[in-house]
């Protein structure tokens, strides 16, 4: 088989198109911008004639009705409910792709809706596009349709692999959609960065299905909980009604003068400030929050800033603005209300206050009180001794918590620290200073053990 995969590291998610073998070609599970399904169809000489989704995603906007809007049939699981054309599979149910045929395998668990769909040349197995249910090394959390729900979907996950999927030849090759490098939506990391895998390898080596019955299951996928984005809440429904379409036209970030953005930020528009961090640090504007420009920028946006306020940039000139407005489309982030026209240089030319945050390098911040912004899995597999923990998601409503006084934020590298600290310095925190680097640099230049655990 001829499938190209699509990945997207931010997200650690997989998309796929699948040569049919007549010209045409099936994308699964696409992300919003159309514009990579198309090029690797047309790398191929083929034309994008069907969209399959595998559930009603969380954590992107599906590009299957941009793609319908080219042209190609939208198919889905019928539990789905989706408010646009498209074609429903029931469980078992076959569709003709023009000589080989896709089987909707009904795989609830991480989603209710969840279906699978296993591809075929007449009866030989050729391919099963597993989306959230089995993945490379793990299985897709069960919990983000709320608490309440994630033991019943846990059950049924269980179920789902072990009847359904497992009952495939050992030798068929499995494509899932999370787990294409870290992913929230794993209940825990995959094997690497290459999400596909076997029938037969995961039956082998997979650590959640090696569980000796369904209730082992259950306690190992629940225990390993942590926490995801806030724009998650929000895309199922986006996904079912369908969102607007572009038509791979995505619109522009319009210039605004350096008044309208001071106005803009006073009637509370949020200021995104997506620079490297250095150049944040060294001037910003008041009030700012910094999430710099790379693949994991859209996560963070959406974790950090809610999805129905309105959204200004600044940038600096070589940054690439389409990637920009990409990464906040695929998460449902619509309200664009531009960017700041000849960045910070026309900020300060307009006469108007900057806020500068320090940077220290590790050797100049041995005796620091740290606060340590990863997430709780990085925590407790190494830290820096007596940092405080709060996660960088979680730090805005949790600040009122935190000794007074001067702290130095860090994380892996810097980029969460800065974030944290702009979120901190616009309530008003002073003493702020970021780690440039991480706890084992920090452990390196101070000689100094870093400690495993929970925060004291």
């Amino acid at each position: 088989m001829d499938i190209g995969t699509i990945v997207d590291e931010g997200l650690g998610n997989a998309s796929y198109v699948v040569d049919l073998g007549d010209g045409r070609a099936l994308a699964v599970d696409p992300e919003r911008d159309p514009g990579p399904y198309l090029e690797e169809a047309a790398r191929r000489d083929l034309r994008v004639a069907f969209t399959a989704d595998t559930h009603l995603h969380n954590d992107f906007v599906s590009g299957s009705r941009d793609l319908q809007e080219l042209g190609a049939t939208v198919l889905a699981g019928s539990e789905a409910h989706l408010e646009f054309p498209h074609r429903g599979l029931r469980d078992g149910e076959e569709m003709d792709l023009g000589g080989l045929t896709l089987r909707a395998l009904a795989t609830p668990g991480h989603t209710p809706e969840h279906t699978s769909y296993l591809l075929l040349d007449g009866s030989r197995s050729l391919a099963v596009f597993t989306g959230g249910s089995l993945l490379r090394g793990s299985v897709a959390r069960t919990d983000l349709l709320g608490p309440e729900r994630a033991e019943p979907l846990a059950r049924a996950l269980y179920r789902s692999v072990r009847d359904r999927l497992f009952g495939l030849p050992d030798d068929l090759a499995v494509y899932p959609t999370h787990g294409a490098g870290a992913t929230f939506c794993a209940a825990a990391p995959t094997d690497g960065t290459d999400p596909r895998t076997t029938i037969g390898r995961e039956k082998g080596q997979n650590p959640f299905l090696l569980a000796p019955d369904e209730d082992t299951f259950v306690r190992d996928l629940l225990a390993n909980r942590t926490s995801y984005p806030r724009y998650f809440r929000n895309l199922r429904e986006v996904n079912r009604r369908g969102p607007t379409v572009y038509g791979g036209r995505a619109p522009s970030l319009g210039p605004l003068r350096a008044a309208d953005v001071r106005r803009l930020l006073g009637e509370g528009t949020e200021v995104i400030d997506v620079r490297p961090v250095e150049e944040f640090a060294a001037g910003h504007v008041p009030g700012a929050l910094s999430i710099e420009l790379r693949p994991a920028f859209a996560t963070w946006l959406g974790w950090v800033v809610p999805g129905d306020r309105p959204v200004v940039f600044v940038l600096s000139e070589h940054q690439d603005r389409m990637e920009l407005v990409r990464q906040c489309l695929k998460i449902g982030f619509e309200r664009l209300a531009g960017e700041l026209a000849g960045g910070m240089a026309a900020w300060r030319e307009a006469g108007l206050g900057e806020a500068r945050l320090s940077l220290v390098q590790p050797g100049e911040a041995v005796e620091a009180t740290f606060l340590d912004v990863r997430q709780r899995a990085e925590f407790e597999a190494a830290h820096i001794p007596e940092a405080i923990h709060t996660e960088l998601g979680s730090l805005d409503e949790m600040a009122d918590s935190l000794p007074p006084g001067p702290l130095t934020l860090h994380c892996g590298h810097g980029e969460r620290a800065v974030t944290g600290a702009s979120l901190l310095e616009r309530r008003g925190w002073e003493g702020l200073a970021v780690l440039l680097g991480g706890p084992r640099d920090w452990s390196r230049t101070a000689g100094r053990a870093l400690v495993p655990g929970r925060p004291a």
